[in-house]
This record gives C-alpha cells, structure tokens and sequence, in this order.
C-alpha cells in the first residue's frame, strides 16, 4: 500500500481534540478546505526502515527538533534512511502563522543552551558530510536567532570541520544587524525562501515581505560575494506562470545561484488549499527556463524541498562555479 507523508491529522495536533494543544490556534476557527486528492506522482511510501529508526533514535537522544518531521516533509522516509536530517533550531514554535506551514504557532520558549552542542554531536554520529540547519521564525527574540544559528555553525566546525553547512534562515524582518551575525559565522551556503509570488504573500506568507526577503538574500553577496546563496518556492498555490518567471529574474537581480522549486501539499483542512497539481513536465520546463536565466543550479520536480538531496546538490553547485570560472 502506498501513502502520503503529510496526510489529514484527525485533529490539529494528531491526538483527541478534548487533550490535544492545538498546534495551530489561528487557524481552528477557519472553515475546512477540501483536500484534493495527490496525483501518483507524488505518493511516497510510509517510513519503515531500519535506516529510519535509527536517525530517530539519533534525533530523539540529543533532544533535537527536525523540520522534517515538524513540517511534515514527504521526502523524511528516503532521507532518514540514509541518515541525513534537517535540524530545526530554537524550538519547535514559529511566532509567525504562514497559511501553508504545518509547523506549531504560538509564543515560543525559551531558547536551549545545549542546543548548538547537540546538534553537532548528532552531525558526528551521523557522519554527515553536508547538514542543513534551519529555525522557526523567532520575532520574540531582539535578534531574531541570529546569534544562536551562528553558535550552531561554529559548535559544528569545531567537532567536524570537514562538514559543510547550509543554513535556511528566516527573513530577520526588522531585526538590524542579525543577517551580518549569521553571514560572519560563514556558512557555506546562505538559504532562505521566498515561498510564494509577491501577489500571494498577503494570503499565503502574511508576516513576510517579499521585497524584504529579495533585498536580504541581496545583502549577503554584499557582505560576502563568495557564499552560496539560495532560495526555493512552492508552486500550486495559485501563481500564474508568468508570475513565476518575473520571481527568477528578481532572484537573479539579487544574484542568487540556486533555486529549488517543488509542489505545495495541504497538511491539513485548516492550510490553504492546494489550487493546481502541477505535473513534472511541468518542473521540467521551469528547470530549464531558470537555467537560462543563469542559475548555477536547479532543483524542480513535484517532491522537491530545500534540504532534499541538500548535500549532493551543493557539490554540483560548486561544480557548477568551477566551470564557469574556468
């Protein structure tokens, strides 16, 4: 039988609703929106394998959150066995409530001390050679998290240096100085999504600012014209295919070297809806649009994410650099 990660939870937290904390309480007053059914070219099989449990056991030993599970990534069956993960830093409580995101919302905690150790600790068991590190948004804090993403990259530089680091990071909206923090810790690459069309922030990415996240991903090859920058959106929201285009040429203007482009998928009634499955041909023609627009990498297929085949993809993106500049 073959099923879907990021299927419909039978209440908004997977558990009885007279005992369950609501894991989004924006949204429980919403009306429910249909959930379409998945094309077959997007079901993956349920996690089941011994590679599986044991980069749960892993996860769950160092007490660490993964954006894998928390958003409900289709991909996490195929990564974990291989034992790669996405670590999701400062909680697991986002304080912003994105339509489309199936991460808890509400007032975070406080932030784990220990974190930026155990974390590293989990790299060397895990014998990651690339490790995507990523957080929720954290408007609570006076510098967003940027100190503590840059904790992180230096706890795992110093217990395994020869790993490459990858950080998704929110958009530090009026949090000043923040991005310099995260830039100075130097990462390998510098990701951070743009999710949607300018058009549908209001209804999809509400807190955000889509020129506010162009102009940041700018500010890094300001700072540092040798970070790899990146950026990924989700398509089947509603955007128009000219829409998408006009997004490549504004990535492009801010130089940004790799974009990732992969399908929407409801997590639940309450998430915005899913208007269009679009098929892999579809991505196909995408991909080589943004190649000519002079991307030095492409990701787009209907169960792309960001951190999917995240480590692979970054030694074709240096590839890619080499090439060019020989």
């Amino acid at each position: 039988m073959v099923t879907l990660i990021n299927t419909v939870e039978p209440s908004e937290d997977g558990a009885p609703e007279a005992t369950a904390r609501p894991r989004h309480p924006e949204k429980a007053r919403r009306p429910d929106s249909p959930v379409q059914r998945k094309p077959a070219w997007i079901r993956v099989k349920a996690p089941v394998s011994k590679g599986y449990r044991d980069t749960a056991g892993i996860v769950r030993s160092n007490k660490l959150v993964t954006v894998c599970e928390e958003a409900g990534c289709p991909n996490i069956g195929e990564c974990w066995e291989k034992k790669h993960a996405s670590f999701m830093i400062l909680g697991e409580t986002c304080t912003r409530a994105c339509a489309f995101c199936n991460v808890r919302t509400g007032m975070p905690g406080p932030v784990d001390p220990a974190e930026p150790e155990n974390l590293a600790h989990a790299v060397a068991q895990m014998g990651l050679q690339h490790v995507v590190v990523t957080s929720v948004d954290r408007d609570d804090l006076e510098d967003g998290g940027a100190a503590h993403f840059a904790a992180v990259i230096r706890a795992i530089r110093q217990e395994t240096p020869e790993t490459t680091i990858e950080v998704l990071t929110p958009d530090f909206l009026r949090k000043k100085g923040a991005l310099e923090i995260v830039v100075e810790a130097r990462p390998d690459v510098f990701n951070h999504n743009l999710e949607t069309v300018p058009s549908l922030y209001l209804k999809v990415r509400p807190g955000a600012r889509y020129f506010h996240s162009i102009r940041l991903l700018q500010r890094v090859k300001e700072l540092d014209p040798e970070m790899f920058t990146k950026s990924g959106i989700m398509v089947g929201l509603g955007e128009t295919r000219n829409e998408v285009l006009q997004l490549m040429d504004d990535l492009r203007t801010a130089e940004v070297d790799f974009l990732t482009m992969g399908q929407y998928l409801q997590p639940s009634r309450k998430h915005y809806p899913v208007k269009e499955f679009v098929p892999p041909e579809g991505f196909k023609s995408y991909e080589a649009i943004a190649y000519a627009k002079g991307f030095l990498m492409v990701s787009a297929s209907p169960l792309t994410r960001s951190s999917h085949h995240a480590g692979d993809d970054f030694a074709r993106l240096r590839k890619a650099r080499a090439a060019l500049a020989s």
